[in-house]
């Protein structure tokens, strides 16, 4: 809490709301907010249960803060999803932003977990997002056999001794399987590297 708020006066911030325990969960939680189904996919299919409770402690948030915008990462593709998804459902009065993903100077998303990462791991996270980039340029070429594309990856991982949870290329406005003649794709992973699950995503614009 003190690195992160060192960070955050570092970058100019000029409130940070710390909330206890006592104050998110005076009593116990009985009501949640149950999340779109897209949520038991992808990392949900993972963590199950996850994204009610990010769901639930988001609207909490949003409730005893009430801001008119809130800014979440892209790196957590799916989890802005599910938050745009509620807010959106449940008429809250909040703009959500996806804020860009920060990388590092060889392309690896910027995250804390980054940190559990042991010197010769993070030398070879890389090979994660150099995955995404290699099928971002199959899509742009015109490669459409998405199937293909995701085993490719996966089996390149492997090979190199991560443990891959999934790798996925999903409409970026439902993140559902793309269909015929969708242009807005996302190409979304999660694998673990030794004891550390990195997750990462790139966007990308297809012509057909």
């Amino acid at each position: 809490m003190a690195d992160d708020c060192t960070k955050l006066r570092e970058a100019g911030a000029d409130i940070v709301f710390t909330p206890t325990e006592a104050v998110l969960f005076p009593v116990p939680q009985q009501v949640t907010v149950e999340p779109p189904p897209i949520a038991a996919e992808l990392c949900g299919a993972f963590r199950p249960g996850h994204f009610r409770g990010v769901a639930t402690i988001v609207l909490k948030l949003i409730n005893i803060v009430q801001p008119k915008v809130a800014i979440f990462g892209k790196k957590d593709y799916q989890q802005l999803h599910v938050i745009r998804t509620m807010v959106s459902q449940l008429n809250v009065p909040v703009e959500i932003v996806g804020g860009e993903t920060e990388r590092a100077l060889d392309g690896l998303a910027l995250s804390s977990r980054n940190g559990y990462l042991q010197p010769d791991e993070r030398v070879a996270a890389v090979r994660l997002v150099n995955n995404l980039q290699q099928i971002k340029r199959a899509l742009q070429a015109g490669e459409s056999w998405y199937d293909a594309l995701e085993v490719r990856a996966k089996a390149d991982l492997e090979a190199n001794g991560w443990r891959v949870d999934y790798v996925a290329i999903r409409s970026q406005q439902t993140l559902a399987i793309p269909q015929q003649g969708d242009k807005a794709l996302v190409v979304l992973a999660a694998a673990w590297l030794g004891q550390t699950r990195l997750i990462d995503n790139l966007e990308v614009s297809v012509s057909t």
